[in-house]
């Protein structure tokens, strides 16, 4: 199972969680509305983790620039990038950078807006519905997901706290991935609490 922690900045904070040895990506998000926004390179990046570029509606431009620099081994996609767009991004990245594309989850009519994805990218993160493109740190039905028939792995997320694990640990469905962790791990905006990240884990991947 994949573990990704998103929305990171500090960067002794990402050493303390890249350290772990147990966290598989990290997310930094290019979003200027987000109080978790990245505006310069932290002086630490991930070596164990794999890192993840967040973007929303970006040019394919600016996103190539930030996997080059950032060395980006993923980039995830929130806004309403269309079929269109990303096969323009696979061209100018190359098959080395992989992309997730997150769909907005409440009902289950809203897995046919994985159709139009399926082929192109390389993951979905299923999200809570909500207005805007940040997330809202609250949980969708993840019996929902039973309904998804698509081949692309996916990642949940969505208010997945400590209080969770179990939930995590009983899920199944042959194309689920991992989950991805954010504002119920942190101590401040952009600042994750690292000894609960590390016990949480601890028990989903056990």
């Amino acid at each position: 199972m994949i573990v990704k922690v998103c929305g990171m900045r500090d960067a002794e904070n990402i050493r303390q969680v890249d350290e772990l040895g147990t966290v598989d990506w990290m997310g930094f998000i290019f979003f200027l509305r987000s109080s978790r926004h990245v505006s310069e390179v932290p002086t630490y990046l991930p070596q164990h983790s794999k890192r993840v570029g967040v973007f929303v509606n970006a040019s394919v431009e600016d996103i190539a620039c930030r996997v080059k620099t950032f060395g980006f081994h993923l980039i995830q996609l929130h806004g309403h990038e269309t079929p269109n767009d990303i096969l323009s991004l696979r061209n100018a990245l190359g098959n080395n950078v992989k992309v997730i594309k997150m769909i907005q989850i409440s009902s289950q009519e809203d897995l046919a807006k994985t159709q139009q994805y399926e082929g192109l990218v390389d993951y979905f993160l299923f999200e809570t519905k909500c207005q805007g493109y940040g997330g809202s740190g609250q949980q969708f039905d993840w019996d929902i997901l039973q309904h998804y028939t698509g081949d692309t792995p996916f990642l949940i997320t969505g208010g997945i706290g400590a209080d969770d694990a179990e939930k995590v640990r009983a899920f199944k469905h042959p194309q689920w991935a991992g989950i991805d962790l954010n504002s119920r791990f942190e101590t401040a905006s952009a600042f994750k609490d690292v000894p609960k990240i590390k016990d949480f884990v601890e028990i989903v991947k056990s």
